[in-house]
């Protein structure tokens, strides 16, 4: 019997985001198809089969899908076929199914996109992270809102 595990999703103008909950999961095969099908199927080590498909809201380019796993989930980047916000991650209208919600942790509005990226595709770091600390013996700069005011 094939089981379904949870799925959060997020999206950019360009992209969309899968984070499939699977721990210590193995055999993970995901597949896109250019007219937004996608297929994912993956076991675990109690030969347990976990599968499921979506008819995604738009069309996507298989040769920009990429897939990460690590010990704990599986993220998906999927690459949208045309760049812009899809009003939702399924083609149906139809409420989705329980295993599918929304990954407020990576979630962008339209409007905040340009301030932040979700990873990037070379090393899965988090876009603005950096080594070296820019403030002063790690206590965080906040002006002083009273000067600000001109009070």
């Amino acid at each position: 019997m094939s089981r379904h595990p949870e799925v959060l999703w997020a999206q950019r103008s360009d992209k969309v985001y899968l984070t499939v909950s699977l721990p210590d999961a193995k055999d993970v095969s995901v597949k896109c198809e250019p007219h937004g099908l996608f297929t994912f199927s993956a076991s675990k080590i109690q030969h347990e089969s976990y599968n499921f498909s979506l008819e995604l809201y738009g069309s996507i380019a298989p040769e920009g899908c990429k897939t990460k796993t690590s010990s704990r989930n599986i993220l998906c980047s999927i690459q949208k076929g045309q760049r812009g916000w899809w009003k939702r991650l399924l083609k149906s209208e139809a409420k989705p199914a329980p295993y599918l919600k929304v990954d407020w942790n990576k979630w962008c509005d339209e409007d905040e996109e340009s301030d932040s990226e979700l990873i990037s595709d070379d090393d899965g770091q988090f876009a603005g992270e950096d080594d070296e600390s820019s403030d002063d013996d790690g206590m965080l700069y906040l002006p002083d809102l009273e000067k600000a005011r001109g009070k």
